[in-house]
Formats: C-alpha cells, structure tokens, sequence
C-alpha cells in the first residue's frame, strides 16, 4: 500500500476505534447528545464545514478507486464525509435530525453504529499496521 494510504488508515481506523469505544461507554447519552446536537443549527454549521473540510481534503489526497480494499475504503469515506459536511450546510437543522432518526434510526440504533465503526476501524488498523509482503 501507499505511504498515504497507510498514514490514512491509521488516521481512519483510530478515530472509527475511539469513537465506537466512546459511543459504547457513553450509552444513551450518546443519543442524546446527537439529538441535542441536531436541534442546534449554529453548531451544525460548524460541524458541517469540518465534516466538509476533513471529507475534501480525504478526497483530494486520496481519490483512490483501484488497488487493495482498504484504500478504496478511504476513498469512500472521504466521499461520504464531504457528502455529509455539505448536506450539514445546506439542510435545515429539522430535516437533519429527521432524517437521522427516522431514515436511519440512530436512537434505537446507536449501539450498533458503534460496533460498525469498531469493525471498520479494527479492519483499517489492522491492514495498516501489519507488515508489507515482500
């Protein structure tokens, strides 16, 4: 793999890892925080332009579309980010949190969103950490 896909795989993995640790430890106030968080369009905004920032600069370093799966994985992501930061800019607060918890049921769901983002970081980790084949 590419040096900068390495670099962003251990990026990637350990924040997947450290957020689904933090979400599982946290609980429902996970929930609730995301609930509260989605009610506040000014912090939304904010949130949607580092979501947009963190997403372009993925995809500009990174617009990887061939090779091993975790570099395609990267590519996503950093897809899916800018996508999510823009959509945080341009949609009302109201349609935003309907569409988290109602489309994708986040509230009932939220322990399993953390388990995702553990799997998906442990599997960039991991992929990044062992050593090259030769």
């Amino acid at each position: 793999m590419q040096a900068r896909t390495v670099f962003l795989c251990r990026l990637l993995g350990s924040y997947c890892v450290l957020i689904g640790l933090a979400m599982l430890l946290r609980g429902d106030d996970t929930a609730r925080t995301v609930a509260l968080l989605l009610h506040d369009a000014p912090l939304m905004y904010v949130v949607g332009v580092f979501t947009l920032l963190a997403g372009l600069a993925m995809v500009v370093a990174h617009n990887v579309w061939h090779g091993p799966a975790r570099a395609i994985v990267v590519t996503v992501t950093g897809w899916l980010a800018a996508v999510k930061g823009l959509l945080f800019l341009v949609l009302p607060a109201p349609l935003e949190a309907a569409w988290f918890y109602d489309a994708l049921h986040y509230e009932q769901m939220a322990r399993v969103y953390a388990l995702v983002a553990l799997a998906l970081g442990a599997y960039l980790l991991l992929g990044a950490l062992r050593p090259a084949r030769a």
